[in-house]
């Protein structure tokens, strides 16, 4: 198994800006470090021999019970946690306690019933004013902009309406 906490190299992830036809998009509560009890794109680590387009499959499905197709890739990402503690000397000292490479994609949903499963504590679906305007969910910042871009290259081929729910 691999080991996520302090890793000896970066971990490769994926994780899903999944859009609806109102231009929603999809969120979960982490119900596992990192990020527990905190809302963010469903995702997660690479199976050894998976594609990331299947890999972005299989994770949307086990976190939100949802067939998604992945249409294109957002951005990639490197999520970096550290974890600081008090040295033998006494002096603070940082270590990386979590470092994901995440590749986002955006994704159509295709079937299935939404519902929190796996490491999912709850599940949302949110509008652009929740996400980039009062930022309810408080998401973090990197967050927001995958988001973003993942919106408006949905919203450019026409998967979504952007019309009810945009601040611009």
């Amino acid at each position: 198994m691999t080991q996520r906490e302090f890793p000896a190299q970066p971990l490769v992830g994926v994780g899903g800006v999944v859009l609806d036809a109102e231009g929603r998009v999809l969120l979960v509560r982490r119900g596992t470090a990192p990020l527990l009890g905190r809302w963010s794109l469903p995702g997660g680590l690479l199976e050894l021999g998976e594609t990331l387009a299947d890999g972005v499959k299989r994770e949307v499905l086990e976190e939100t019970g949802l067939n998604v197709l992945p249409e294109a890739i957002v951005d990639v990402v490197d999520r970096i946690y550290r974890y600081n503690e008090e040295g033998m000397s006494g002096e603070k000292q940082s270590r990386i306690q979590f470092h994901y490479v995440v590749v986002d994609y955006w994704c159509r949903v295709l079937s299935g019933d939404l519902k929190p499963a796996s490491d999912a504590a709850e599940v949302a679906w949110v509008t652009r004013a929740e996400w980039k305007d009062s930022n309810i969910y408080s998401l973090e910042e990197v967050a927001v902009q995958v988001i973003e871009k993942g919106w408006l290259m949905a919203l450019e081929a026409g998967i979504c309406s952007g019309k009810i729910i945009s601040s611009d």
